[in-house]
């Protein structure tokens, strides 16, 4: 038997609200009690055209009181089995049993009620219509003898979470408003159909709960991506329709006595919807995470279309100045604009924002910015193969990010370039650079980061050199599955990790082809590298000596300038380089053999070798790993 906690004697709007606080405190009167007469609740007045009397407001409450109420007084340490039990028992403790009116909503009507009874167990309240009548509907049919047969073929019961209380100054219905509240909330933005399913073997609330009131507040305060967002509710969506025809199946199975085989058949197709639902289920937890949900992101479809080459053929280039001195012009005519430096005439126009001016390029454009701070409200989406250069230092040529936004700077184009540049991001969502198709290469650049660096999509590839990237509250590069990264002589530091590559042993990925060479990537809150796998009932091991040798890791493909030192040279800051690889061609061959075997079970002996060279190209040489909070290299296993 579950041990469960208690709700104090004190009343509990007074416990939820007012804590530990003594009654007569003057900073207690943001609630009302019912030792305090009055409420202390906001009213709001309904939409449309019927006077409808006022509601109370509740639908504004905080994080924190959600969260305490169904911690402490709702749900405490309930099964998933539990839930409907434990908040009948808070319902018949806060709520009045009559004597009170509401709203009753549904998508298609609105009419005043007043509430007779409530079913506790049931989670409902007997209702029935006030007088005068008053009802607003989508459709005129909704009138009093209606709304009477209606209320008739529900036995007048209606679920406590289509009613919203009508405002009572007095403060004696405080505390049901707000549990009605609660129990619309919990039902609406927490519960899942399939919830009373699961195991209980576990808390609910930690569980199921929290990260899913963690999510909703964390969408409501933009501190997720868009794309993320979306994400989830598809899958949401999705895997509600899988259950609902799973439920379906699984009833045609139970009410049928013959073992035919249409049965076998619904068993067939019953246990394969059940897989796509615990699938669907698994990727609606690792978003509802907070840690694992930027772990794993998400494959985010840019919708970013290329312009093409400029209908009269020619090419422009972009000059970008605040304001634009004739010495600032000479020196753009002697370095950059000659047509003798250039070959050719050049056409020309000027900006004095950033953004316009990548928005105004077509493919070959080039942008030259000018030193300044220039401060955009706004995303850089950039679709063609464009340019975008610097004129000068990067610490004289700032881009600030201003406002409240998924992105920075989003690339699709086959050849972009970036140079010279200093990119400064706050009060981000996403991360500074997105690579979601095409090659990016970013030279001589500075990335003050916000939340996540650079991030390297599927099927992109990114060239990155003599650059500096700090400051990410996650990874200051991802590398996602099937990518191509280039991180030459970089300085990567102040971020959570240095460099995060992502779970590619799924059999819908490609592995990832990596290069890191003499970067330096220090002062990072966890590793200088993470990789991000499945746990595997075994690992290979490295070989004794050290080296990277396994299979993936082809030694032979490095470049001849970066021939291996010699082993016996090794410092303990470069070996984390020979760590690096060898951990990653153990996980890359780990692929290769889960190819092999599902070719095998396929009756595929002999494999295409285009099939079979599935090995991750690696080079990860002379990098150096300081002040790493926990190392230079770490698995992240799930």
């Amino acid at each position: 038997m579950c041990c469960r906690k208690q709700v104090h004697d004190r009343p509990w709007a007074e416990q939820e609200f007012f804590g530990n606080r003594g009654l007569n405190d003057d900073s207690c009167s943001d609630y009302g009690s019912r030792d305090k007469p009055g409420t202390a609740l906001g009213r709001t007045v309904p939409d449309g055209n019927v006077l409808f009397p006022d509601i109370f407001h509740t639908d504004h409450l905080l994080f924190y009181e959600r969260f305490k109420a169904y911690q402490d007084y709702i749900l405490a340490d309930c099964k998933a089995s539990e839930v409907k039990e434990f908040t009948a028992e808070y319902l018949e403790k806060v709520l009045e049993p009559s004597g009170w009116q509401a709203v009753w909503r549904t998508n298609v009507f609105e009419v005043l009620v007043e509430v007779v009874d409530v079913e506790y167990s049931a989670l409902k309240a007997v209702v029935q219509l006030s007088e005068p009548f008053l009802c607003e509907s989508w459709d005129s049919t909704f009138t009093l003898d209606c709304m009477q047969e209606l209320l008739e073929l529900k036995e007048c019961q209606i679920p406590l979470q289509e009613l919203w209380v009508v405002y009572d100054e007095s403060g004696e219905f405080d505390q049901t408003a707000l549990a009605v509240e609660h129990v619309r909330f919990f039902y609406q933005c927490i519960w899942r159909t399939w919830d009373e399913e699961e195991e209980d073997d576990f808390d609910y609330f930690v569980r199921c709960v929290e990260p899913r009131l963690r999510l909703h507040y964390d969408i409501l305060e933009h501190r997720v991506p868009s794309g993320l967002v979306a994400d989830y509710q598809n899958l949401l969506s999705q895997c509600e329709e899988l259950y609902r025809k799973f439920l379906n199946v699984r009833n045609s199975i139970s009410s049928s006595d013959s073992d035919s085989e249409v049965e076998n058949v619904s068993m067939v197709e019953g246990l394969k919807l059940y897989e796509k639902i615990e699938h669907l289920k698994q990727k609606l937890k690792l978003i509802e995470n907070p840690l694992l949900r930027y772990v794993f992101g998400y494959q985010k479809n840019s919708g970013l279309q290329a312009k093409g080459l400029r209908p009269t053929g020619t090419k422009i280039t972009h000059v970008v100045s605040s304001t634009m001195m004739a010495s600032l012009l000479q020196s753009l005519l002697r370095d950059k604009l000659c047509p003798e430096s250039c070959g050719e005439e050049l056409e020309i126009q000027f900006h004095n924002d950033p953004l316009a001016a990548v928005n105004a390029c077509y493919e070959g454009d080039t942008v030259i910015i000018c030193p300044g701070h220039y401060v955009v409200d706004g995303v850089f989406c950039i679709a063609d193969s464009v340019e975008l250069e610097g004129y000068g230092l990067p610490d004289d040529i700032v881009i600030e990010k201003q406002g409240k936004g998924d992105n920075f700077v989003d690339c699709t184009g086959a050849n972009i370039r970036i140079s010279s540049l200093k990119l400064v991001q706050h009060d981000a969502v996403e991360g500074i650079l997105n690579v979601h198709h095409g090659k990016t290469t970013l030279e001589n650049c500075v990335l003050q980061c916000e939340t996540t660096g650079i991030t390297v999509r599927t099927s992109a590839e990114l060239l990155m050199k003599n650059s500096d990237l700090y400051g990410a509250k996650g990874a200051g590069v991802e590398i996602y599955p099937g990518s191509t990264c280039t991180l030459l002589d970089n300085g990567i530091h102040h971020c959570k990790e240095g460099i995060l590559i992502k779970n590619f042993l799924d059999e819908h990925y490609d592995i990832p082809k990596i290069t890191m060479v003499n970067n330096m990537i220090h002062n990072n809150e966890g590793y200088g590298v993470v990789l991000v796998r499945p746990t595997m009932p075994s690992d290979p091991t490295q070989s004794g000596d050290g080296t990277a040798c396994v299979e993936g890791f082809r030694q032979e493909e490095l470049p001849d300038e970066l021939e291996l030192y010699e082993q016996a040279e090794i410092s303990e800051q470069t070996e984390g380089n020979y760590e690096i690889a060898n951990e990653l061609g153990v996980t890359s061959a780990r692929k290769s053999q889960m190819h092999r075997k599902r070719l095998s079970e396929l009756g595929i002996t002999e494999a295409d070798d285009s099939l079979m060279s599935q090995e991750m190209f690696i080079s990860i040489v002379g990098n150096q790993f300081k002040w790493n909070g926990k190392g230079s290299f770490g698995t992240f296993l799930f």
